[in-house]
């Protein structure tokens, strides 16, 4: 769980996970200006890990992605603590893994009617459908959504990609999704309820245009390195993409 002022959603969020089958749980508290390393404590949370200053959305699920690839996760599941998601789908996502139908599953708030249904904001939910119609044209894909804060991975995935070279800001989730479809893999998903409430996270505009503007940069500069006109960090020659 990458942690950022969470104090008042850490606990209904640690309450529903489901203890028999998830093994460990790691907190990464972003430099928290309120008391959620505190939340975490008393909640019994053994793995807390603290940033000494923000490093950023994508710099807070790095942190997580080592940590549980330290301690010998098999499966890993990241949901954000603000309580917009309910952990009670890790066992749909994590059977998907587990008996390898999907390396890659992602709790989707756009299939079915979630997402309206949980409060999502009209322009977030339009801007939402039109970055995907983008990515799903441009990788050649057709995921419902690239924006989910809700995601399992294979350990063998999160090995075999360095999410380590990807942004420190929001876009990092859509740079790692192209990462692991330039490598070859397929991502599954689930239908997510979704909840919009004050404590909840979200970006403000300006934040939230700068991440469009990203999210369209590395739609378009997967396609330029899969047709041999570019090249990345985020996309090496030594792996081998799929057949489109």
């Amino acid at each position: 769980m990458p942690a950022y002022n969470a104090e008042k959603t850490l606990e209904q969020t640690y309450a529903e996970i489901p203890f028999d089958i998830v093994d460990e749980v790691i907190v990464t508290d972003d430099c928290s200006s309120d008391n959620t390393v505190q939340k975490a404590k008393e909640l019994g949370i053994k793995e807390i890990l603290v940033h000494d200053h923000n490093r950023g959305y994508g710099g807070n699920q790095k942190t997580c992605y080592d940590r549980a690839l330290e301690i010998g996760a098999d499966i890993v599941v990241m949901v954000h603590p603000d309580y917009q998601y309910t952990p009670k789908l890790v066992h749909s996502m994590a059977y998907m893994i587990a008996n390898e139908v999907y390396p890659v599953c992602l709790a989707s708030r756009i299939l079915g009617k979630g997402a309206r249904k949980g409060g999502m904001p009209l322009v977030k939910y339009v801007a939402n459908r039109i970055l995907t119609w983008l990515e799903n044209t441009l990788l050649h894909q057709k995921l419902s959504e690239y924006h989910t804060g809700y995601r399992a991975f294979s350990a063998q995935v999160l090995r075999s990609i360095d999410y380590n070279v990807d942004s420190d800001d929001f876009v990092f989730d859509n740079e790692m999704l192209a990462q692991i479809f330039y490598a070859g893999y397929e991502i599954g998903e689930v239908t997510c309820p979704t909840k919009y409430f004050a404590e909840a996270s979200s970006i403000n505009l300006k934040r939230s245009s700068i991440y469009g503007l990203g999210v369209l940069r590395v739609a378009f500069l997967y396609r330029l390195c899969k047709w041999g006109l570019a090249k990345s960090k985020l996309f090496p020659k030594t792996v081998q993409p799929a057949k489109e």
